[in-house]
């Protein structure tokens, strides 16, 4: 998922800019730094061809990256992105990369030990792996919060900052709930991170893996939980938000582990991301247990239907990313989505060791190392994730 809200993925680059849209919809913050002013946008209804060829010269001399599709085609060929250097940042699984206004990518992941969330920036994805990286929040001594501090997530919603993360009490560590910390500083290494509480869903029951999105002006949470009654470990699910902290409604199960291949070791589905392209929302999760039979499914909605009805949605009967022998990469998986440098290309996120064989629970081996590459895009508009990428392979050709 690209930033908060996937919606706005891919819009820099699209004719959009140009129009009134309302945040309600959109996250405007993706859109706020090189809106056009209302003369551009005067300019560029009128008729006469050198008037739009001025909008575009002005807008690329703004930083825009594309013009309207009547003189698109004047605009320079895009440049090549610097190629990804894999793994991007070693012993941090579960990652997770939010590209802010700002101009910098904001990075936090699960550490081996458990005990802490961190955090680092850079205005590139490669410079990520050597920036310096903050502790903002450490795990409680007893009590609430005090053990498995997994899998957090940035989102920057409403002028503040937030992180969603998995975590259980000191006394009993495998009662894993989700939680919610706030930041109200612009900058979320200063500031205070305020303990929001925890997540309540319809069971008290093991739950994890918090994303969060915006589509068509509500609010989603998807997460992973156990539901009571149910032969299986976690299902994914899904309901609206009163607020970043609360959700609203009913909570429906989109994903349960059914096929052969989300039942390896163990039943689960977990670690949701969704990115919205061409239509339609795409939500990624990841089955089965956490050694080289880690993989990804692939679940489907139509941008138009109400995502709060099951129907909704459609399963992939196949796994979409798994491990590879050629390459050497094993049981990749949590996944996110960010968008390179240029504005535009697709960028998969994801964690996977460099080895098949793990010695004892793979919870205690450190080495899932967080990956970057190119995601592709079929020609009928579905996410193509191809292969897990060898190590240092470059893989940022961005497409004319």
């Amino acid at each position: 998922m690209v930033a908060s809200d996937p919606l706005t993925s891919w819009f820099p680059s699209r004719t959009f800019r140009l129009f009134a849209i309302t945040t309600d919809v959109l996250n405007i913050e993706h859109l706020s730094q090189d809106t056009p002013t209302r003369e551009a946008v005067r300019m560029s209804r009128a008729p006469d061809v050198p008037h739009r060829r001025l909008l575009l010269k002005g807008a690329l001399a703004a930083g825009a990256l594309a013009a309207t599709p009547t003189v698109a085609e004047a605009a320079p060929r895009p440049k090549k992105a610097a190629p990804f250097v894999n793994p991007l940042v070693r012993q941090r699984a579960d990652p997770y990369i939010h590209r802010h206004t700002d101009g910098y990518y904001y990075f936090t992941a699960t550490v081996p030990e458990y005990d802490r969330i961190v955090l680092r920036r850079s205005h590139t994805i490669n410079g990520l792996a050597s920036a310096d990286e903050s502790v903002v929040w450490t795990k409680h001594p007893t009590g609430v919060m005090g053990a498995h501090i997994w899998a957090p997530e940035i989102h920057r919603i409403g002028g503040k900052w937030y992180i969603y993360f998995a975590s259980a009490p000191a006394e009993s560590v495998w009662d894993i709930r989700i939680w919610v910390l706030e930041n109200a500083n612009p900058n979320p290494f200063k500031g205070t991170w305020a303990e929001k509480g925890q997540i309540r869903t319809a069971w008290e029951t093991f739950s994890l893996d918090a994303t969060t999105f915006t589509h068509r002006g509500s609010r989603y949470l998807a997460w992973a939980q156990h539901e009571p009654g149910l032969d299986n470990n976690t299902g994914i699910f899904l309901s609206r938000m009163a607020n970043p902290w609360t959700l609203t409604g009913p909570q429906i199960r989109l994903s349960t582990p059914e096929y052969d291949w989300e039942c390896v070791g163990y039943k689960v589905n977990e670690g949701p991301s969704v990115i919205a392209r061409n239509g339609r929302l795409f939500m990624s999760y990841s089955a089965s247990a956490t050694d080289w039979h880690y993989c990804m499914g692939l679940l489907t909605a139509d941008a138009n239907a109400d995502l709060m009805n099951p129907a909704s949605w459609s399963k992939s009967p196949t796994p979409v990313f798994t491990s590879n022998d050629t390459t050497r990469q094993y049981g990749p998986g949590h996944n996110c989505f960010t968008v390179a440098e240029d504005g535009r290309s697709d960028v998969l996120v994801y964690h996977a060791r460099q080895y098949k064989e793990i010695v004892g629970d793979p919870l205690n081996d450190p080495n899932r190392h967080t990956r970057v590459q190119k995601l592709g895009w079929h020609a009928d508009g579905t996410p193509d994730f191809g292969i897990p990428v060898a190590d240092t392979a470059t893989d940022t050709e961005v497409a004319s």
